[in-house]
């Protein structure tokens, strides 16, 4: 009789995706015992890239153990082609996933329209024995978008890297205002209106599964044409 304990895991960037997924979860009842955060050094095709440092803090506010995986065994390029690169990425989450001192019987994930990503963490998925929820999947993204925010999440851009996207969307808090903008970029430049293609990254700052908010002090980096912001100081409060 195996002495692990039984559960579901995660994945969790800090973001507004992986966020609404592990809300989801919890709101079904579903066991998640252990949040899983993969530190990407540098660009990444499979994982949220921008201040996922700050996942421990959001952890700490939802009450579940964080596992975190700070992979040196690739960077998105070194690669031959995209679909090599997201295999080799996607290995060092599943090894992540089979080391867990715990009977993984299920995996969130916050992905919405990305096949490249989601096929992969199904194929996982079923070699681990594990279910897939995934609760954005193919939603539409307007009625997701408006979902987050009724049930009061408080979502931060962090970084953004796309045409129409300048310097003042970074920190800027994403409510029914920045929604309209946004459809308006979807309509004008095709910005994908939750961030989908990479155009802009978030943090989710505050949400009803968190005990208490983070709470941000943080400079901007632009470069004329992407930019992120860099935190100073960030705690509960």
């Amino acid at each position: 009789m195996s002495d692990e304990s039984a559960g579901w895991v995660s994945l969790y960037s800090g973001g507004k995706d992986s966020s609404w997924a592990l809300y989801r979860a919890l709101e079904r009842g579903l066991p998640v015992e252990r949040l899983l955060t993969v530190h990407p050094d540098g660009d990444s095709y499979m994982y949220h890239v921008p201040a996922t440092d700050l996942a421990a803090l959001a952890a700490e506010s939802v009450g579940i153990d964080l596992v975190e995986v700070e992979p040196d065994d690739f960077a998105a390029g070194d690669a031959e082609d995209a679909g090599a690169q997201g295999d080799r990425e996607l290995a060092v989450l599943e090894d992540a996933l089979a080391d867990l001192a715990l009977d993984v019987t299920g995996v969130t994930a916050g992905a919405v329209e990305s096949e490249f990503q989601t096929h992969r963490i199904e194929a996982m998925c079923e070699r681990l024995g594990a279910d897939l929820f995934a609760p954005l999947w193919r939603e539409d993204p307007v009625d997701l978008a408006h979902a987050m925010l009724d049930a009061g999440f408080e979502i931060r851009i962090v970084a953004v890297a796309a045409y129409g996207l300048d310097e003042s969307w970074l920190g800027r808090r994403l409510d029914a205002d920045a929604l309209a903008d946004l459809r308006r970029l979807n309509e004008e430049y095709g910005v994908h209106v939750l961030g989908e293609g990479g155009e802009f990254e978030t943090l989710v700052t505050d949400a009803p599964h968190m005990d208490r908010p983070i709470e941000l002090e943080y400079d901007t980096e632009w470069d004329g044409t992407r930019g992120t912001i860099r935190v100073e100081d960030a705690w509960l409060g």
